[in-house]
């Protein structure tokens, strides 16, 4: 399947790009975003990263022929400042995160992303990191296994499917992808299995997001990100799981708290101030037009934040 960027006009205008501007595509995928950044850009820059060198290499033959400045950088989102410092930028207007997975990695069989091809257990995004699906399936124990498909899956038969598991893998490890898969099907109760999603793909959301460690990556750049963004600068960033829009929401949150003072203080004293205004009252979702084109876009989320 061709990569479909989600939510792509309602990111880019929420961006508000300027034509000599510098901004930040924290999660280059196949340049889809990069794409509508660069061309109402004249003078600008775009820093795109990506942990993925084979998401790089394609993007970059999509944007060969924009006139913007591009800086390509393999590399983590949670290290902003560091890459912002390599390149000696100092703060940048405006930063799009996009937390999904694009088509291709999904589609490639090889990478053992997805349920749905017979392929080794890996799921790294970044081939160059040391640990794989198979180190998680075969050497966590039953409760981590148990918590992580619970906790990033919601998975409700998180238990059966942690036991079935160690019990499979005591006499050999687990190496496939159509192995796991059918080891969480068969651990399933009868009704579970006739429901509409695939019985295996909560787990194996789950065992990307721990794999990559996602949620630390997150966490690491809302952190970092909103030091790196000028006055009147905005941060979007599109998730498609509970906890990573919780994550998001949170962080705006804060940034755009003011005073924390208790609410019987008659007079301010902790002169705390609001460093950013959430634009986005209620996150932005696709319509229906772009989930029938992209059934992939339904549970993507967009937040918006401006700093003061």
């Amino acid at each position: 399947m061709r990569h479909a960027p989600v939510l792509l006009r309602e990111s880019i205008e929420g961006l508000i790009i300027k034509p000599d501007g510098t901004y930040v595509d924290g999660t280059l995928g196949r340049g889809g975003h990069a794409l509508e950044m660069a061309r109402r850009l004249k003078t600008g820059r775009i820093v795109a990263i990506d942990r993925d060198s084979d998401a790089i290499s394609e993007a970059g033959k999509l944007l060969s022929g924009q006139t913007a400045q591009i800086d390509y950088v393999r590399g983590n989102f949670k290290d902003i400042a560091d890459i912002l410092d390599d390149l000696g930028i100092e703060a940048v207007d405006g930063m799009l995160f996009d937390f999904g997975l694009s088509s291709p990695q999904v589609d490639e069989s090889e990478r053992g992303f997805s349920y749905k091809n017979d392929a080794p257990l890996d799921m790294r995004m970044d081939k160059r990191q040391g640990l794989t699906a198979y180190d998680v399936v075969n050497g966590m124990s039953e409760e981590d296994l148990r918590r992580i498909f619970y906790a990033y899956g919601e998975e409700r038969f998180s238990s059966l499917i942690a036991r079935a598991i160690v019990k499979k893998r005591s006499s050999a490890p687990i190496v496939s992808t159509k192995e796991l898969s059918d080891i969480i099907i068969s651990a399933l109760p009868a009704a579970a299995r006739r429901e509409a999603r695939h019985p295996a793909k909560r787990c194996f959301q789950a065992l990307r997001i721990e794999v990559n460690a996602e949620l630390e990556s997150i966490e690491g750049m809302l952190n970092a990100a909103p030091d790196r963004l000028k006055t009147g600068g905005r941060i979007c960033a599109i998730s498609f799981h509970s906890l990573e829009d919780r994550l998001v929401k949170n962080s705006f949150s804060a940034l755009a708290e003011g005073c924390v003072c208790p609410k019987d203080f008659p007079v301010c004293v902790c002169g705390k101030k609001p460093s950013f205004r959430i634009v986005t009252k209620k996150p932005i979702t696709p319509c229906g037009d772009e989930v029938e084109r992209n059934p992939r876009a339904r549970s993507a989320k967009l937040r918006i934040a401006e700093k003061l």
